[in-house]
């Protein structure tokens, strides 16, 4: 773990298992990296990444103030599997939000990645691990397969009991987009 953790302090890209998936992550503040997982997966900038944390100090200067019904209902989430849309600060990246107005942002509960963002000190981007258009990687030998030459370490945990990517809502009207109760077509995040 203290190995990865020191990767993605130092700037890296790695890969690390999530609720449901293996992510490609790294520190939201180092637009390099951000950069290299876009290029690894094929995806282009505008569709906006998710950022994950083990509490949500750590992804507040990401965020825009939301109303006290509206952050009590997404903190009564967390830590979970559910990743709200909440609406980005002014100052956050395009490279992370994409063309949106919100930032995509989850409190996990699953040990391994809780564990990698206190280690790092710091939120981390979480996009699952797969080319563009291709199923998300679910262990770590997959990710090995898929991206060895463009990773610098692969955290070797397993992912967590979900069998796909977290559910979705909206933070501002507790819409579902992606799982859940009500799901809707899918969002861009």
């Amino acid at each position: 773990m203290e190995s990865v953790a020191r990767i993605l302090r130092a700037g890296g890209v790695v890969a690390y298992p999530t609720e449901g998936v293996f992510g490609l992550g790294c520190r939201p503040d180092e637009p390099a990296a951000v950069e290299r997982i876009l290029t690894l997966k094929g995806r282009p900038g505008t569709k906006g990444l998710i950022l994950i944390s083990d509490r949500l100090e750590r992804l507040v200067g990401w965020l825009a103030p939301l109303d006290a019904e509206a952050r009590a209902r997404v903190e009564a989430s967390w830590p979970g599997p559910v990743t709200w849309l909440w609406p980005a600060a002014p100052e956050c990246p395009a490279l992370l939000r994409g063309e949106h107005e919100t930032l995509a942002v989850r409190v996990t509960a699953h040990p391994p990645a809780r564990a990698l963002c206190a280690a790092a000190e710091s939120a981390l981007v979480s996009t699952s691990a797969n080319p563009a258009g291709e199923a998300p990687c679910t262990d770590w030998s997959c990710v090995e397969h898929r991206f060895a030459d463009g990773v610098d370490a692969i955290l070797q945990a397993a992912c967590g009991d979900l069998p796909g990517p977290t559910a979705i809502r909206d933070a501002r009207t507790g819409a579902w987009l992606r799982g859940g109760a009500d799901p809707e077509p899918e969002p861009d995040h």
